[in-house]
């Protein structure tokens, strides 16, 4: 029996649509920004930092860790900040245990585009909570993501938490 993969482009086009303003604004310098936390989901607002959930999101919960200073890279960051991205990590991991209740988490930065970065010019830090089978075949077969609760819902679920 030979072995093949089948390719399709068009599958995951919210991957492609994440990627389209890029270049034309930073979100999370906009975003914080633009003073409208429900509209722009940000959860939590720190002195350095703030938490807003991902539009596009691996999870329900999934949620970022941003300074609100335009900064690339890791190394870039200055200790305070870097240190209230982490206390927010933690925050925010204990809410998502109150609210959600996941098996475990990814938690990280992707630095540079080869690295998986939507954004690049502007770090930031990945929560994403995970539970045991949260993959499923129906991205790869159907072109679905099945995710149980809407972005909206997410946002009143983790605001209140905060």
């Amino acid at each position: 029996m030979a072995n093949f993969r089948i390719w399709a482009p068009w599958r995951l086009a919210y991957v492609k649509d994440a990627s389209k303003d890029i270049e034309e604004e930073c979100i999370f310098c906009a975003k914080p920004a633009a003073d409208d936390d429900e509209a722009n989901l940000i959860v939590h607002r720190g002195e350095r930092c703030f938490l807003i959930l991902n539009l596009f999101p691996y999870t329900n919960g999934h949620l970022m860790v941003a300074p609100y200073d335009h900064v690339g890279r890791l190394q870039e960051i200055p200790g305070e900040t870097l240190a209230e991205m982490m206390a927010l990590a933690q925050r925010a991991m204990d809410r998502l245990e109150r609210v959600y209740q996941p098996h475990g988490y990814n938690v990280g930065f992707n630095q540079g585009r080869v690295a998986g970065a939507g954004v690049e010019h502007h770090i930031h830090m990945h929560v994403v909570p995970r539970w045991a089978g949260d993959n499923n075949f129906m991205p790869v077969i159907a072109d679905t993501k099945v995710m149980p609760q809407s972005i909206e819902q997410s946002y009143e679920a983790l605001k209140g938490a905060f």
